[in-house]
């Protein structure tokens, strides 16, 4: 697939500012592409393919990554303060990957036990993954009646709250017939907390990618491609900067919102608010990552894909990392990069080690 990448003539710096990269998703084409600043202190992209790719979390270390069947865990291979010979200082690798079948998981976390949470949107849940099983449902909203691979309501985004656990989701409708949601994609949507089932917010055009932020909670609009912010306390709602594209996928650092944008698969957003915000603003969508200042909802650097790739998916920031890498399982490199895990010092085991033999 044919596709050019450009980037705002500040963007290295600003990351190299903010001593912070990113990783990014196509589902479109399958890309997990990384972004940070190399030696020269230029913007370094490292891409490779995964199926599907979708919902990401970060972990110091270690990135959790969604795909059409399974949700893999890649671990970095690097020590601290170490670099490989083409200056990347953190090398992500393929080490698990968990099977869930064709569910449509789209964002995910990690709980504080160390359980993977996504939000399953084929059968309208947020599910964990089984040791036997394609999923263990955790939590299904109250307006769906039963599980079934329906995709009833588009359940598509969660928020965290402070210590891990999810707080918050979105989805693009209260409906629980197949594919229900569509119907009113203008203003159908709904924010829902997950403690209570209590709707927080609704009349929302195609939500997604909620954010907890303090008694913030930040959400995109897509449908309007709005950046919107929501007092938990007070109820009262904001928008914080108008996106040229279909806002998917959100990532918080430092006062700043990163996140993507796509360009319609049809000719135009048909149906929704945005396509007449472009109209009216004179812009034609973009498909990339934007960050944006929320206290001024100004768009201050952007990385843009042009080409035959139109859509992109989730965005999470890394930081301290200056230019990551990763790569594809199954490629002759992931095969090649062969690590192996230091023995313990027999003198530290609790359980004695006979010593070897020949």
């Amino acid at each position: 697939m044919s596709t050019n990448v450009s980037a705002s003539r500040g963007l290295a710096e600003w990351l190299h500012g903010h001593r912070l990269s990113f990783a990014c998703t196509s589902y479109q084409t399958g890309l997990l592409a990384l972004v940070g600043t190399n030696r020269e202190g230029a913007v370094a992209l490292s891409r490779c393919a995964f199926d599907r790719a979708m919902g990401l979390a970060w972990r110091a270390g270690r990135l959790y990554l969604a795909t059409k069947q399974e949700i893999w865990r890649l671990e970095n291979i690097l020590a601290a303060g170490a670099e490989t010979a083409d200056g990347e200082d953190l090398l992500l690798v393929p080490r698990n990957a968990q099977v869930t079948g064709d569910v449509d998981a789209h964002e995910l976390g990690v709980s504080p036990r160390g359980e993977i949470v996504f939000v399953n949107t084929a059968y309208s849940c947020l599910a964990s993954t089984s040791v036997r099983h394609s999923f263990r449902p955790v939590w299904t909203p109250p307006f769906i009646s039963r599980l079934a691979p329906e995709d009833r309501c588009h359940l598509n985004g969660v928020a965290f709250d402070a210590v891990g656990q999810p707080a918050y989701v979105t989805a693009a409708g209260r409906t629980d017939v197949v594919g229900g949601w569509r119907e009113d994609r203008r203003g159908g949507g709904v924010v829902v907390e997950v403690a209570g089932g209590k709707v927080v917010a609704e009349g929302l055009s195609m939500p997604h990618s909620p954010r907890l932020v303090g008694r913030d909670l930040f959400f995109l609009e897509s449908g309007r491609g709005q950046i919107v912010r929501l007092n938990l306390d007070t109820g009262e709602r904001q928008d914080l900067g108008f996106c040229p594209g279909f806002l998917r996928g959100m990532s918080i650092h430092d006062g700043h919102a990163l996140v993507t944008v796509s360009k319609p698969r049809e000719e135009t957003f048909a149906g929704l608010p945005i396509d007449e915000q472009l109209g009216r603003r004179g812009g034609t969508p973009w498909c990339g990552v934007l960050i944006v200042e929320l206290a001024s909802g100004n768009i201050v650097q952007w990385l843009r894909f042009q080409g035959e790739q139109t859509e992109m998916f989730d965005v999470v920031a890394l930081p301290g990392v200056r230019q990551p890498k990763a790569v594809a399982p199954g490629s002759s490199e992931a095969q090649g990069l062969i690590t192996i895990e230091r023995e313990p010092d027999p003198a530290t085991l609790s359980v004695p080690v006979r010593p070897r033999s020949g």
